[in-house]
C-alpha cells in the first residue's frame, strides 16, 4: 500500500507539475516569451537559494562539502558549455574551404553557433538538474509517506505546487532546443518521471540514501544557478525601453515570489 501510493504520489508531483505548467504556459503567459525568460530566472534562482540549498544545508552534511560540490557543480557546467561550444566550432571549421573567404563563411557559422548555444546546452543542463533535483524530490516524498501517508500526500502536493514555476521556465528554454512545444514537453516530462524512480529508490534503500540527500539537492542547486546566470539572465540584458524594463523585473520577481511563497508553506507543513 505505501508503495502504491509512494509512485502515485511521484508520478503525481513529477509528470502532473510539468502538465500543468504546459497548460498554464500555452494560455495568456505563452504570449510573452520574453517575459517567461524572466520568470525563469527568478524561479530557478529562487528555487537554488530558497529552498533546495537551505534543505541542504538543515541536514548534517558539513558546509564546506557542500559548497566545494556547488562550486564544482558550476565549474562542470561551464566545461561542459565549453566542450560543446568548441564541438560545434570544430565541426564548421573542419567543414569549410581552406581559403580567407571559406574561413570566413566557416567563422560566421561558429559566430551563428555561439549566439543560439546558450540555449541549446542550457536544455541539457536544465534536464540535468531537473532530473537530479525530481530523484530527491522522490526521495523525500518516499520518505515522508514512510512516516505517514497524510504527510506523504501533503509533501507530493507541495512537490508539484513547488514545480510548476520553475517548469514554466524549463519549458520555455527546452522549446528554443527543440524547435517545437511537443519536444520540449516530452523532454521535461521524461525528466519528471526520474522522480517516481526517486520514490522507488527511496523506499528500498531509504536508510541508505538519507545521507546522500543533501548533496542531490547541492547537485541540482548548481545546475539552476548556472542556466540562470549563464543562459537566461545574459539574453535579458539588453537595452530597453522604461516600461519594458519594468515588465521584466516584475516578472523575475514574479518569479522568486512565486518559488519563495510555495517553499514556505511546505516548510510550514
Amino acid at each position: 500500500m505505501t508503495l502504491i501510493a509512494i509512485l502515485l504520489g511521484t508520478v503525481a508531483a513529477g509528470v502532473g507539475s510539468v502538465w500543468l505548467a504546459a497548460a498554464l504556459g500555452m494560455g495568456v503567459l505563452a504570449r510573452f516569451t520574453q517575459h517567461m525568460l524572466s520568470l525563469a530566472a527568478g524561479a530557478l534562482l529562487a528555487t537554488a537559494f530558497m529552498h533546495l540549498l537551505p534543505e541542504a544545508f538543515e541536514s548534517q552534511a558539513g558546509a564546506h562539502e557542500l559548497f566545494s560540490l556547488l562550486l564544482g557543480g558550476l565549474v562542470f557546467f561551464f566545461l561542459l558549455d565549453k566542450a560543446e561550444l568548441w564541438h560545434h566550432g570544430h565541426e564548421h571549421h573542419h567543414g569549410g574551404d581552406h581559403h580567407d573567404n571559406g574561413h570566413d563563411h566557416a567563422h560566421a557559422h561558429v559566430q551563428g553557433h555561439d549566439h543560439g548555444h546558450g540555449a541549446r546546452s542550457g536544455g541539457w543542463t536544465v534536464l540535468a538538474g531537473d532530473s537530479v533535483h525530481a530523484f530527491g524530490d522522490g526521495i523525500l516524498i518516499a520518505s515522508a509517506f514512510v512516516a505517514d501517508l497524510r504527510l506523504g500526500a501533503v509533501t507530493a502536493l507541495a512537490v508539484l505546487a513547488h514545480e510548476v514555476p520553475h517548469h514554466m521556465g524549463d519549458l520555455v528554454v527546452l522549446q528554443q532546443t527543440s524547435g517545437t512545444r511537443r519536444a520540449a514537453l516530452v523532454k521535461v516530462s521524461l525528466a519528471g518521471t526520474v522522480t517516481a524512480l526517486g520514490g522507488l529508490v527511496g523506499y528500498l534503500l531509504l536508510g541508505q540514501l538519507e545521507d546522500w540527500l543533501p548533496y542531490f539537492l547541492v547537485a541540482a542547486s548548481s545546475s539552476f544557478v548556472y542556466v540562470a546566470l549563464a543562459d537566461l539572465i545574459p539574453q535579458l540584458q539588453k537595452r530597453l525601453g522604461l516600461r519594458a524594463t519594468v515588465a521584466q523585473i516584475a516578472w523575475l520577481l514574479a518569479g522568486i515570489a512565486l518559488v519563495t511563497l510555495v517553499s514556505g508553506m511546505a516548510h510550514a507543513h
